[in-house]
């Protein structure tokens, strides 16, 4: 009787209407999107950063059929200090990382997807200007992960939503 019981419970999670999106793996249509996203140059050292990660994301997933779409992402990174001693110094940072992207087909030049995300993280502000800077270094590797992740969720609900081959 008890060995029933996970059976049974499995049995109503599909009935649930619940799908996973990477079904058909490799040759499953979100798959298949998504190997087909070519990153646009992004700006900066944080938009290096972004664009590695996203790459490294949607690499997995190419097929060589060619790129049909391009994604252009417009990064919003800022340092903000919150934390104040008696004396007026800054002893805590917010560093945000916000990014707007687009997805474009590239055939046709349409922009059928317009979108954002981010994340942000705190940074200790110490007496060692060398600390500080690694940490806020640091802060933007996460953050660029962090909302890469964001990004490649998105456009596989996407193309899972829009059924996107």
């Amino acid at each position: 009787m008890k060995h029933i019981l996970p059976v049974l419970a499995l049995a109503t999670l599909t009935a649930c209407g619940l799908r996973p999106v990477y079904g058909g793996g490799g040759n499953g249509p979100v798959a298949q999107a998504l190997g087909n996203v070519e990153v646009a140059p992004i700006e900066g050292k944080g938009g290096w950063l972004m664009r590695n990660a996203l790459n490294d994301r949607l690499s997995a997933m190419r097929s060589g059929a060619g790129q049909r779409y391009r994604l252009v992402v417009k990064l919003d990174d800022q340092i903000t200090g919150f934390g104040l001693r008696a004396d007026a110094a800054i002893t805590r940072e917010r560093r945000t990382l916000r990014a707007r992207y687009q997805l474009i087909d590239i055939t046709t030049g349409a922009q059928i997807l317009d979108d954002t995300a981010g994340s942000d993280a705190g940074i200790d502000v110490t007496s060692s200007e060398y600390a500080t800077i690694a940490g806020e270094d640091t802060a933007l590797e996460r953050l660029s992960q962090t909302v890469a992740d964001q990004i490649v969720t998105r456009l596989a609900l996407f193309a899972r939503k829009a059924g996107n081959p």
